[in-house]
């Protein structure tokens, strides 16, 4: 095969790879909304239950990540590396050492995030009713870690599909889990609020096991054709020694993990300072309700977004490797415009809406338990920093550059800190505070991120057609949008309406992109979701 040809098909598969994993993500995001919606309304749970559910589960994800030490993605892009130069046998290597190195440090996070759930639900949490479901999670922790290893080789053979169906599976056993156990355990304990939260992290656990199972399944029933590709192409292997390919995966892994971890501490951050802030001014119980908004509702629904963009991210990452190592500049800047471009039409509408229908939106998918709308409209517009600098940081480890996320991070973390530790205890700011240094702490990770890219790729970004065009759209959208829903309430239910309005803003803002051109007919040609529209207008 050329390098030409060789480089249209990775260009083919990255935009049909972003569709896949697109796709899968949405349909776990509304599947697992089901739960959510559930757990939130279920008598005994609420607020008070997304509290302890949500504190333990942002320490689980920081073990996880822990666990795995970036190694998904350091597969995706040494492996991708490999195949450019088509040293199967040197790919699978890496995968192999890479299994064992996480089975061995998640067993290690399992252990301490079971035998540690007492100290860290009573002296770092604050909620000692946490440290059940702390317990119950401690055992997915290793096996995650394998499972996202295995998918790490499969999105570096840009072989996304495995990663999405068992993503997709995962999320429907644990909605289908959760719902079960936590009826059994409120019918026998009387709709006791620790219990049931213990009980839905149980089905977390559950589901992640048959996650595992079928991902597993899924590599074995290839594993015949893998071998045949090593010796096929053996005389392409480099070899090296069991401690140098260990090496050359921690060199990638380590930065790579850094960035997630430190993702993941801005969040614990909320963990530890939210409820210390509040409590000085308000009830014990009155801090625990506003925390377990702002963990459980908010965070839930502003993580919609992340979750979408998240197939830019995963795509990008292994597609920019492969561009990078056969020196295929021109492919990757227009491949870096397309992946911020998307990436921001998934942003704008997502921000505008929530802040417009912020109490909507709540009544809809909380009816038990709407409050906290003015928390959800403040915090729309960290939905645009965050999938930014997703996008960017994915690109950046992409092409080599795994500090610059990392010291994004963590200045963002500190000033993150720092103002939530100024602000929440401050009365008429409260909550409020950690909404502040959670947007500003994404802005300068995001500014940090996207100046080393420009500078690392010569990247031009086009604004009309990247910012302007899409942030139109999405003003047009909520105006007439909003419109609708205030003139159908007057007459129907505020539900039907809240319903009719969003599908309405949907098809408004995707006739906007079309009216506006944000996308040429060739790039609609390139866009798998596209393609046929652009046929039948022509």
């Amino acid at each position: 095969m050329s390098k030409k040809k060789n480089l249209n098909v990775k260009r083919e598969r990255f935009l049909t790879n972003v569709l896949v994993v697109m796709v899968s993500q949405i349909l776990i995001k509304l599947v697992g909304l089901v739960y959510k919606i559930y757990l939130t309304n279920k008598e005994g749970f609420g607020d008070a239950g997304n509290a302890i559910y949500g504190s333990g589960y942002q320490i689980y994800s920081l073990l996880l990540l822990v666990s795995s030490i970036g190694i998904p993605s350091a597969i995706a892009k040494l492996v991708s590396e490999r195949l450019a130069n088509d040293d199967y046998k040197g790919a699978f290597k890496i995968f192999k050492v890479s299994f064992y190195t996480v089975g061995i440090i998640g067993f290690i996070c399992t252990c301490l995030l079971f035998f540690g759930a007492d100290f860290i639900a009573n002296s770092l949490l604050l909620i000692p009713e946490a440290e059940l479901t702390l317990k119950c999670l401690a055992p997915s922790i290793v096996i995650v870690a394998l499972a996202s290893t295995i998918r790490g080789y499969f999105n570096g053979r840009s072989a996304m599909k495995a990663t999405a169906n068992s993503q997709s599976l995962e999320q429907i056993f644990k909605t289908l889990f959760t719902i079960i156990i936590v009826e059994l355990v409120a019918f026998s304990y009387s709709n006791n609020t620790e219990l049931m939260a213990a009980g839905a992290t149980l089905a977390t656990t559950l589901s992640i096991i048959l996650s595992f199972i079928y991902i597993y399944i899924f590599y074995a029933r290839r594993k015949k054709i893998f071998n045949e590709e090593n010796q096929k192409y053996a005389q392409n292997y480099e070899e090296e020694s069991l401690f140098r390919t260990i090496k050359k995966i921690l060199i990638v892994s380590i930065p790579i993990s850094l960035t997630s971890i430190i993702s993941s501490i801005n969040k614990s951050i909320d963990s530890v300072t939210v409820m210390r802030g509040l409590t000085n001014f308000m009830s014990r119980e009155e801090a625990q309700f506003q925390y377990g908004i702002l963990s459980g509702k908010v965070d839930t629904l502003v993580s919609l977004p992340l979750s979408v963009n998240i197939a830019i991210a995963v795509a990008i990452l292994p597609y920019l490797s492969f561009a990078y190592e056969k020196k295929d500049h021109k492919g990757i800047i227009k491949n870096l415009n397309m992946a911020i471009l998307v990436t921001l039409l998934i942003a704008f509408p997502c921000a505008f809406g929530m802040s417009v229908f912020a109490g909507p939106i709540l009544r809809l998918v909380f009816p038990n338990a709407a409050s906290g709308a003015n928390i959800l409209a403040a915090i729309s517009p960290l939905i645009v920093f965050s999938v930014l600098t997703q996008t960017i940081n994915s690109a950046l480890q992409g092409l080599g550059d795994y500090k610059t996320p990392v010291i994004a991070l963590i200045f963002g973390a500190i000033v993150k800190t720092i103002l939530n530790l100024i602000l929440i205890p401050i009365e008429t700011i409260g909550i409020y505070g950690a909404i502040v240094s959670s947007i500003i702490c994404q802005f300068i990770a995001f500014i940090i991120g996207f100046i080393k890219l420009k500078k690392m790729t010569s990247l031009k970004l086009d604004s009309v057609k990247c910012v302007i065009k899409p942030l139109l759209a999405s003003i047009i959208m909520s105006i007439i949008a909003y419109g609708v829903y205030y003139a159908l309430q007057q007459a129907i239910s505020g539900k039907i309406s809240t319903v009719i309005a969003i599908f309405l803003a949907a098809i408004v803002y995707g006739i906007f992109i079309l009216v506006l051109k944000v996308f040429s007919k060739d790039e609609m040609e390139e866009l798998p979701f596209l393609k046929k529209f652009a046929r039948f207008t022509k």
